[in-house]
């Protein structure tokens, strides 16, 4: 008899977040719009057997011409309970599921600082971690082959 799949998302929690406002006050008076550029990264490592930490990194920025308004990082972190998926599986769980899970923990927590910082609300759109997965293996086949 085949032992039944768990996944469960056990703990959430902010492992680092940091905030940088470098033109603040004075960026408030320039006319100009501010550019925002947003960057996604997924980390994970195994812990007790059948868990697992998921780190999601948000980094945004963001600008009016050269000067910088504000820079964000957010590392959104989480432990889940995965046993008994095939490795591929166990893959797309750590490198997809479960940053589609914690994105939404870390958008909060990064438009939160943005506000504190003096800014307007920062609505970060969704990410298809499912495209990056794909783009990160495609990579690393790359490398292999050279």
């Amino acid at each position: 008899m085949a032992e039944e799949r768990v996944f469960k998302f056990e703990k959430v929690y902010v492992k680092d977040a940091s905030l940088e406002c470098p033109s603040v006050p004075d960026i408030f008076a320039a006319p100009e719009s501010q550019e925002v550029s947003v960057e996604c990264g997924v980390d994970h490592r195994p812990m007790a057997e059948g868990f697992y930490e998921v780190v999601l990194a948000v980094k945004v920025k963001a600008q009016k011409g050269e000067r910088v308004c504000f820079a964000v990082e957010v590392h959104q972190g989480g432990v889940f309970q995965i046993r008994h998926a095939p490795d591929e599986d166990l893959s797309e769980f750590l490198e997809i599921t479960c940053p589609d899970m914690l994105m939404g923990f870390a958008r909060e927590l990064v438009c939160n600082l943005v506000i504190k910082a003096g800014f307007p609300q920062l609505l970060i759109d969704p990410v298809n971690f499912r495209a990056l997965y794909e783009q990160k293996r495609t990579l690393l086949a790359q490398a292999t082959r050279d």
